[in-house]
């Protein structure tokens, strides 16, 4: 979405993550790659997909390749979209305008677009999905301790402080947090009922500048203490997590539910800001809706020629 680049996220066991392990963060993480065009996309997903012997599921094949079916043109679409962000965060007025601008096109290409509603309790889903990945950084964090014998100073402040807050979560937060998946996949399978796909930004505000991420000193100085103290529980519970919520997922708070939910997304780069930054939109589809995911961006591409364009000069 950054970059002017073509990013597909198949859907839950489409790609093996094996053979080192079974699947990556329940299922959350899935392996893909960035393209400059659909085309090659859907070649690599078609290299890349299959059945895996040593994996959780057992991968349905497609009747046809992927390359196919995105060599065609969908039918006409329903599809939903919404921009505010489902964490309450800003949302930058750029990332409306993408959006409205995807919105123009598909209404050229025939296909019908309307406002809609997930459903979906999306701050409580962005608060779950951090609690396991702090809880899975922990873990990561003692594994590589023990594998290399490094000391906490072997990794960086921001990883410790996170490892912290992960050793916080006890085992009845971490199932709580994995058993309410379900209700938000549950929710996210009757907005499929009523739509083919649903359209939001990518991101919630242009590319950052370089140092933007950068932790404030204060921050820092926070974090020394709580890693110092040990206090992860203290910082969990006292908005830590919130703040941590809003500060990095605001930047990215479209993308959280089809991780979660195991459905297919892909991020097309139609826009550019007005400096002449590449801002993506991003369709999320139902389980098994690859194949028209490719077969869609395939049709805004040859709209949009995005592979043809160059870096923009523009001062920001």
């Amino acid at each position: 979405a950054c970059c002017g680049l073509v990013g597909l996220k198949p859907g839950r066991g489409v790609v093996p993550s094996g053979p080192a392990v079974g699947e990556l963060m329940h299922g959350a993480v899935s392996n893909g790659v960035v393209t400059r065009t659909v085309r090659d996309a859907a070649a690599m997903l078609d290299v890349i997909a299959g059945p895996d012997p040593t994996g959780p599921y057992l991968g349905a094949r497609a009747e046809e390749s992927y390359a196919t079916v995105a060599s065609r043109p969908p039918r006409q679409l329903r599809i939903g979209y919404a921009t505010a962000s489902p964490l309450g965060t800003p949302v930058d007025r750029e990332a409306v305008a993408a959006v409205d601008d995807a919105i123009a096109l598909l209404d050229e290409l025939g296909h019908h677009v309307e406002p809609a509603e997930t459903g979906v309790d999306e701050r409580r889903l962005a608060t779950d999905f951090l609690t396991m990945w702090f809880a899975s950084l922990a873990q990561e964090v003692d594994d590589a301790r023990c594998r290399t014998g490094c000391g906490p100073d072997g990794f960086e402040l921001d990883t410790r402080v996170l490892a912290a807050v992960g050793r916080s979560v006890s085992a009845p937060d971490y199932l709580a947090a994995l058993e309410r998946w379900n209700g938000y996949t549950q929710r996210l399978m009757a907005f499929h009922e009523r739509y083919d796909l649903l359209l939001t930004p990518t991101l919630a505000s242009p590319p950052v500048r370089v140092g933007e991420l950068s932790t404030p000193p204060m921050i820092r100085m926070l974090s020394r203490v709580i890693v110092a103290g040990r206090l992860g529980r203290l910082a969990r519970l006292g908005g830590v997590l919130d703040s941590i919520v809003d500060d990095n997922l605001g930047r990215t708070p479209y993308t959280q539910l089809a991780n979660i939910t195991g459905r297919p997304a892909i991020s097309v780069p139609l826009y550019r800001t007005g400096t002449g930054l590449p801002l993506g939109v991003q369709f999320v589809a139902p389980l098994g809706g690859e194949g028209l995911l490719l077969a869609l961006a395939a049709q805004l591409e040859q709209v949009r020629r995005w592979a043809d364009l160059q870096p923009s000069l523009t001062p920001a």
